[in-house]
């Protein structure tokens, strides 16, 4: 074998271990880990140990299972994270080149988001017929930790309001907030209302894992209340399926409001003193050269975003 070619199978074995380091970091169980890499369980451990002779120290903390990372450990996953990422890139970009856009991009977006996310991948897959979509429904917290461990090429989430990490952003609209109630509630007829008059409306609200929650009940405290919702769910779907009935009222952003529907008796109505927003966006890793497929959406994002704005 020539060195040449002695060189290119270490960089490719040294990547598929730190590939399990990276199934290990999302699925924190050794076996599940081994499962999405396609290995058996003793191939993976092996792998893993063979990264920890490589550098002389422990990367993995086990006993009878996975425990946790070493703070090496922590250090050669950033590295991984990195390395991986970029041979991945360097793939897609190579292949693009010859090829042209194809693959499959995945997003991960707040749920506050989803009806939004079609202004980002209809255009885009008018401009590449041969990208397809994946896109997954979290809070905020999973998103970054999906991006984190590469498992999503791109996310849509606050990015004014709680800290992003290592990432780039495009903004792309304000999220302004509604009450949605029915016309004969006790609040059904106003053209708008303040925040310490919704404080003391029985709600519907997101689950308190998601970041919309958070924002939402800061601001019903700063106003004088104490939110206690009568339901919770991480779906808003269902919190609509269940105002929509006139029996409940909730607050939601105002485009997706908007885009969601109204009926004969629901009002979805301004919510001021103050007048609260936070600004949603893309969110992508902060790599140079991005990937072909990543990089065409920042690019549409960045189109759509004049587009979006109040």
């Amino acid at each position: 074998m020539s060195q040449n070619a002695h060189g290119s199978a270490l960089v490719h074995i040294l990547i598929d271990k730190l590939e399990f380091m990276l199934a290990l970091a999302r699925e924190k169980h050794f076996g599940r880990a081994a499962e999405v890499c396609g290995v058996t369980q003793p191939t993976l451990s092996a792998g893993i140990k063979q990264l920890e002779d490589t550098f002389g120290v422990l990367l993995v903390n086990r006993g009878s299972r996975f425990q946790d990372f070493t703070p090496e450990g922590e250090r050669v996953l950033d590295w991984a994270r990195r390395i991986v990422g970029d041979a991945r890139a360097m793939r897609e970009e190579v292949h693009a080149l010859k090829h042209g856009l194809a693959g499959r991009l995945r997003i991960a977006a707040i749920p506050t988001t989803l009806a939004m996310i079609e202004k980002l991948t209809t255009p885009y897959r008018e401009r590449h017929p041969d990208v397809q979509f994946t896109i997954r429904s979290c809070n905020s917290e999973e998103v970054l930790h999906l991006l984190e461990n590469l498992e999503v090429d791109a996310g849509v989430t606050y990015i004014d309001n709680e800290p992003l990490g290592r990432v780039t952003n495009v903004p792309l609209y304000r999220e302004r907030y509604r009450l949605l109630t029915s016309a004969d509630a006790p609040l059904g007829n106003r053209e708008s209302v303040t925040w310490a008059e919704v404080a003391q409306v029985p709600l519907c609200l997101l689950t308190p894992d998601m970041q919309n929650r958070r924002i939402l009940e800061g601001l019903l405290r700063d106003a004088g209340g104490d939110p206690h919702p009568t339901l919770e769910s991480n779906s808003m779907i269902l919190l609509y399926s269940h105002v929509r009935t006139g029996r409940w009222a909730s607050v939601m952003p105002a485009r997706l409001a908007a885009t969601l529907g109204l009926t004969d008796v629901l009002r979805a109505i301004p919510i001021v003193e103050p007048e609260a927003s936070h600004t949603i966006g893309l969110i992508v890793p902060a790599r140079e050269p991005m990937t072909p497929l990543t990089a065409a959406l920042v690019a549409e994002a960045k189109r759509v975003a004049p587009l979006l704005a109040d």
